[in-house]
This record gives C-alpha cells, sequence and structure tokens, in this order.
C-alpha cells in the first residue's frame, strides 16, 4: 500500500513506524501533498480537506495520528484515529495544579528580584493548600479525564464530571451539561477535556468562571474554543478566578514557530501558565500511536477491522 504521511510528529519515530510496515511504502512529508495523494491508499496526518477528498480517488483510510478529528472536513473515506497522551496530559494537568494553587510562577518571578513571596516572610499571604482539598470538576471525562484522575486520587482529591452522555464511573457524582452550573459551583478546579463540537463550542463564559469562584483554577487541554477568549481573559484579569492553565489556543502558527495564540493579551498576566499545545508531545504519546497506526495499516492490507473508527 502507498501510504501518504503529512504529520511532522511523527518523524522522530520513522525509522520504528517503517520498521513495523515493512512492506508498505511510506511517503513522508511531499512538498506536492495533492500530487502524493493521486495514488495513495491511506493518508496519515491531522486534516484532510474537501481538495485533498478530490486528489484521492483510491484512498481508503484517513489515519489521524492524534485524538482530535476536528480539522478532518470531508466524508466519505473511513476515518481512525489514535489516542496514548493520556497519561502524558495527566502530568500536566497534576503540574498546572500544583504551580497554579500554590503561586509557584509567582514565587519564581518573585525571587528573581530578591523577594521571598512565601507566608513565612509575608503575613498577608495565605498558606496554600495541597491537592488533598482539591474539588476538581472534569468537563468531558474520556481518555485524558480517567487517566487524570487516577493520579489525582492519590493525592486525596475529590471529583465530580459533566460529559455528554451525563455517565463516568468512579467520581462522587456525574451528570449531563446541564448540571454544568452544579459542577462549577461545587468545584475549585475546573478541568477542560471534552472534544470541541458545535455544542461545546463557548460552553465555558463569563457565567460560568463567576460560578467556579475567586479560588477556582482552569486547566484546557482540549481546544481553546470550548472556553470563551474575552471572558476568560477578563476573570483572570480581574481575579475572578484564581488562575488558569492554557495549552491549546484561538489560533496557531501556519507556517513556522510564530504566532499570536490569541487577541487577548494573557501573556500580560501573571496568574496564567502559556504553553503551546505540548501536554500531549511525549516520546511515549508517539511510540504508542505509530504501534496503532501500524495495526491499522496491517489491518487495511489484509482486510480485517480497523481500530479506533470515528464517527463525523
Amino acid at each position: 500500500m502507498r501510504v501518504v504521511i503529512t504529520d511532522p510528529n511523527l518523524l522522530p519515530l520513522r525509522d520504528e513506524l517503517e520498521a513495523l510496515v515493512p512492506h508498505d511504502e511510506l511517503v513522508w512529508l511531499p512538498d506536492d501533498l495533492l500530487d502524493a495523494l493521486k495514488t495513495a491508499d491511506v493518508l496519515v496526518g491531522p486534516s484532510f480537506t474537501q481538495e485533498m477528498a478530490d486528489a484521492a480517488p483510491g484512498l481508503r483510510l484517513v489515519q489521524v495520528a492524534g485524538a482530535g478529528t476536528d480539522r478532518v472536513q470531508a466524508t466519505g473515506v473511513p476515518v481512525a484515529n489514535t489516542y496514548h497522551h493520556e497519561d502524558s496530559i495527566a502530568e500536566y494537568i497534576v503540574w498546572a495544579l500544583i504551580a497554579l494553587r500554590r503561586e509557584l510562577p509567582q514565587a519564581d518571578a518573585a525571587l528573581r528580584q530578591n523577594r521571598w513571596r512565601s507566608p513565612v516572610y509575608d503575613a498577608a499571604l495565605p498558606q496554600p493548600q495541597t491537592l488533598s482539598s482539591a474539588k476538581v470538576g472534569f468537563l468531558g471525562f474520556g481518555h485524558i479525564g480517567r487517566a487524570t484522575w487516577r493520579v489525582l486520587q492519590s493525592f486525596g482529591a475529590q471529583a465530580q464530571a459533566v460529559t455528554a452522555s451525563g455517565k463516568a464511573d468512579g467520581l462522587s457524582w456525574a451528570g449531563d451539561t446541564s448540571q454544568l452550573p452544579r459542577l462549577l459551583e461545587e468545584s475549585n478546579v475546573l478541568v477542560v477535556s471534552a472534544p470541541l463540537t458545535e455544542a461545546t463550542r463557548g460552553i465555558i463564559g463569563a457565567a460560568e468562571l463567576s460560578k467556579l469562584g475567586a479560588d477556582g483554577v482552569l486547566v484546557n487541554v482540549a481546544r481553546g474554543p470550548l472556553v470563551q477568549e474575552q471572558a476568560l481573559y477578563d476573570a483572570l484579569r480581574n481575579h475572578s478566578i484564581r488562575g488558569a492553565a492554557l495549552d491549546v489556543w484561538y489560533s496557531y502558527p501556519t507556517d513556522g514557530d510564530q504566532a499570536q495564540p490569541a487577541e487577548a493579551p494573557f501573556g500580560d498576566l501573571d496568574n496564567v501558565l502559556l504553553t503551546p499545545h505540548l501536554s500531549g508531545i511525549t516520546r511515549q504519546t508517539f511510540r504508542g500511536r505509530i504501534h496503532d497506526i501500524a495495526a491499522n495499516l496491517t489491518a487495511l492490507a489484509e482486510g480485517n477491522e480497523l481500530r479506533n473508527l470515528v464517527r463525523l
């Protein structure tokens, strides 16, 4: 089979993937994608447009090398995804919660100016609390939510969730999106890990952030537009919430590594952690993914059932 690969994140594991499917022809990051797709059986990449579909009459599978399929716009070809990012993202979330709740970035910045920002030296500062006092609200409870909860349990945290189905096992309670106000009122941490759909776009706005409260922190590892940009900036600037960790954004680079991630100046704030969509980017994530990709390529060649097919 001829497999066109457009995801550069797989390049560090190129030799491993090629060894897993020695009988396939792998075409890596072609300069002329539309020309390469003319004879392709499989596309491995993050996006699939109608123009790409029109150029690929023999395409049999679109394999996304990640979980999100929001950039797959064309239909008519089976689409599969893969995960393996959940443990890496869980690590990120735990780091972010500790940093935000104990205000470690502020302490770091202060000490660089020779100020010892600690309750020991400044009686006006409250003593921070450990994760045992965290009441975590999950907006979405799939692979990421479950992996994060497995870690947070060891710290003695409590958790509840709102999901599309209204179901989640092993938590204090779970409900559908009609229970979002309750989730926010009963949580001092909000982990946003739901997929971006028309139903979830902008689901967190000013009213929802006000319910999270002045001690609340938000971590978004899903997609930026689930949270309304200006409402989030205002809540952080006005300290309506305590802080946020943002790993997903409202705009991305289209060429190279330069781009403004949002119109609002989040970088001017000291109560927000800004990272460039890296929470799941580890060698362990992509090693797991290439094994899923190889398994689907083998299954397709042999006429067997594909894994992780997505209904769009």
